[in-house]
């Protein structure tokens, strides 16, 4: 068990250091030898846990996306727990894909620059897909119970619904990382809360994201 933990520990440690690299110069600045020196190991540490950097890269990908994930899991079940309804939390978790602080910055960064590289890279491009998919399947499953529970009228098609509010949320984030000073911070959310409001016209005693 300890050495699981500690080859989970290094995996974590060298992709922190990639999503650094990149943050501040860019992926194309990310080398085997500069993630070793940003992480604090040798390059033969490294290579022991990545024998190639496609391998790192990747890794980091599925651990920036995992990231997500977990934030929103995370959300869901405090919100749940706090008898939140069901357009609160999913408001909550799409802002989760925004830059509105540091870390959602960096973040985004982040996504962006291996969306560029997943073009001519078929594993980060089923990586990126997988994450979509998901993002807007989960907000179908927020529709389909927001149906069940009055929030959402009947007769609402949560897929195609899905599509359009990932996508509008996607467009206010890159917008606000383009131009942040001209993108406020209360305007991008009035405009996220108009979206959901347009689906979300009924109330509900009840809140689960499913």
């Amino acid at each position: 068990m300890p050495r699981v933990a500690d080859h989970d520990a290094r995996h974590a440690e060298i992709t922190d250091a990639v999503q650094r690299l990149i943050v501040r110069h860019g992926l194309t600045a990310v080398t085997v030898a500069r993630t070793a020196a940003e992480a604090g190991m040798s390059v033969g540490l490294v290579q022991h846990y990545f024998t190639a950097k496609d391998e790192m890269l990747l890794a980091t990908f599925i651990r920036v996306n995992g990231r997500f994930t977990a934030r929103v899991d995370e959300l869901v079940n405090r919100g749940e727990a706090e008898g939140r309804t069901i357009v609160e939390m999913l408001r909550q978790a799409l802002t989760e894909l925004m830059p509105l602080d540091d870390a959602r910055r960096a973040e985004l960064l982040v996504r962006r620059a291996f969306a560029d590289q997943a073009a001519h890279n078929a594993r980060l491009a089923a990586v990126q897909r997988e994450t979509l998919v998901g993002i807007r399947s989960r907000v179908a499953r927020a529709i389909n119970n927001g149906t069940v529970c009055g929030e959402v009228a009947h007769g609402i098609d949560a897929a195609d619904q899905a599509l359009r509010i990932v996508a509008f949320t996607e467009g206010l984030a890159l917008h606000t990382h383009i131009d942040p000073d001209g993108t406020r911070k209360p305007v991008v959310l009035a405009a996220l809360d108009d979206q959901l409001g347009r689906i979300f016209t009924g109330t509900c005693g009840r809140a689960r994201l499913g």
